[in-house]
């Protein structure tokens, strides 16, 4: 049977004050370590941990045990590093050195990275920006039925709510009762957020079917919504869990909406199928094409005048991912509290579509480079 140690952080430190320094920062990150005692107690671990962080001194220890080379191994230490300490990492296969206290942002980074891929997921996550081409439009309804239809399927999956003069994302959920923290009282700044204590402060609606978690940070009923940089970090930390994060954009471009357009992968312009919409949403679209990487056209009936969805598609010059029917009584059951994209209808059928385009669509390109501290 596996150790129920092997997904954690391995660290082994002699310095008390750097260990007390690096338990901090494993906390900071929202993650658990082992501490081993000596080289002897890291060596049971050594080649399963996902991640060894070793002091100077812990270091010369496992080279003189005779520790094989592995990756995922980062030495700490206080100052600048010393000659002995580039040497043992070299023997290590140690990725870094790094020194605190300068590099601590890096650190609660590495350790909450580490922690989130031991728990198998490695692979980037998507990002959607859903937009309303009008108002009225349904664009929110769409936001929380994909993520709905999302972690129904299993996917752990983290709903934004990117509107402060929308009224709460919660609502559309039937979830303003369900505790959790809301925009106005979570504290985000620069810096990573480690997503599993993001999902353990949020409020996970019920969705009606086991498997998959959904998290939801809404808006509030009052103005203040949230700021670009918090914005940033919540979509930084859905993605490298390898989640799927749905974003309510408003059409106005404010701060904290061009940033989640900047990071979303797939952004799904919905548009109402009559003539008056369409014109509304030449100017959105225009707008979006010029602070998001791909955008896609969802329009959604009916059409009164007969309007097709590839008139509005090539009125538009966009491409269209998906013609949704009206859903009769989708209305009624959300004002019952009901979350939209529970059932088999039309919206659930759509937002199966936009997933499943979301998910093929190229993730970023990222090269992160060590801060200061970090060598």
């Amino acid at each position: 049977m596996k150790d129920r140690w092997d997904d954690r952080t391995l660290l082994v430190a002699e310095d008390p004050d750097l260990l007390d320094a690096l338990l901090r920062l494993s906390a900071a990150a929202g993650t658990e370590v082992h501490r081993a005692v000596d080289s002897a107690d890291a060596r049971r671990r050594w080649l399963t941990a996902p991640f060894v962080v070793l002091d100077g001194a812990s270091a010369a220890r496992c080279v003189e045990a005779g520790m094989p080379r592995r990756e995922g191994v980062v030495v700490a230490v206080r100052g600048a590093p010393r000659s002995p300490d580039w040497m043992h990492a070299v023997a290590l296969g140690a990725e870094h050195v790094v020194s605190l206290p300068q590099a601590e942002p890096w650190l609660v980074a590495a350790f909450a990275d580490a922690a989130e891929q031991a728990a198998g997921r490695n692979d980037l996550g998507r990002v959607l920006a859903v937009v309303a081409g009008r108002g009225g439009a349904g664009a929110s309804v769409l936001a929380a039925a994909v993520a709905v239809t999302s972690a129904r399927a299993g996917a752990r999956t983290l709903l934004v709510d990117c509107d402060p003069l929308g009224g709460g994302l919660d609502l559309v959920l039937g979830a303003e009762d369900v505790a959790g923290m809301r925009w106005p009282e979570l504290t985000v700044t620069e810096g990573r957020v480690p997503a599993g204590a993001l999902h353990a402060a949020l409020p996970a609606p019920a969705i009606g079917r086991a498997g998959g978690e959904l998290g939801v940070l809404s808006c509030a009923r009052a103005a203040q919504g949230p700021s670009p940089a918090a914005v940033a970090a919540v979509l930084e930390a859905g993605r490298r869990a390898g989640e799927t994060v749905v974003c309510d954009v408003p059409r106005y471009p404010t701060d904290a909406a061009l940033t989640a357009l900047a990071d979303a992968d797939l952004t799904a312009l919905v548009v109402p199928a009559d003539v008056r919409a369409c014109a509304a949403a030449s100017r959105v679209a225009a707008v979006l094409s010029e602070q998001t990487r791909r955008v896609a056209l969802v329009v959604r009936g009916p059409a009164p005048g007969g309007v097709g969805a590839q008139d509005i598609a090539a009125a538009l010059d966009l491409p269209l991912l998906v013609a949704m029917r009206p859903q009769q009584g989708l209305a009624r059951a959300m004002e019952r509290g009901a979350p939209p994209g529970r059932g088999n209808g039309p919206l659930t059928t759509a937002s199966r579509t936009v997933l499943g385009v979301l998910h093929t669509t190229a993730g970023p390109a990222t090269a992160a480079r060590p801060p200061a501290g970090v060598r």
